[in-house]
């Protein structure tokens, strides 16, 4: 399925007295990762939102391996898990500048109709993004 990688600074506001970042941020890590992966599909969060289509989180499982660290470069992978139905599922690896293995992680949102606010089939134009 498709993939995105992105990397991001952890800034010093994101981590705790110890230097290493809060486990509390990493769904920030996570939100980025899936804000990209959809970009890189041609869409944005926006303009699906503008488009009335929300996507919530509705699960979401972080398996912690090792602690990423003020001023360190990470990566989030972003992988979609299965083509999109009412829901659609990443699964996530957060990597160090070392190639050490920070966090696994899956999420689970559901597409929602903005004006009725009731779970719909995911839009037509992801879908052929997706098969093209």
């Amino acid at each position: 399925m498709k993939k995105t990688s992105t990397k991001i600074r952890v800034r010093y506001g994101e981590t705790d007295q110890m230097g290493v970042v809060y486990y509390g941020n990493y769904p920030l890590y996570l939100e980025q990762g899936r804000t990209e992966w959809l970009r890189e599909l041609g869409f944005s969060y926006r303009w699906m939102e503008e488009n009335n289509i929300q996507l919530p989180v509705t699960e979401l499982h972080i398996q912690y391996k090792a602690p990423a660290r003020y001023d360190d470069e990470i990566t989030v992978i972003t992988t979609l898990e299965n083509i999109p139905t009412v829901k659609i599922e990443f699964y996530y690896e957060i990597f160090n500048a070392e190639n050490q293995l920070l966090v696994t992680a899956n999420t689970t949102l559901v597409f929602i109709d903005t004006p009725t606010q009731k779970i719909r089939r995911a839009p037509e134009y992801l879908l052929e993004k997706l098969k093209g």
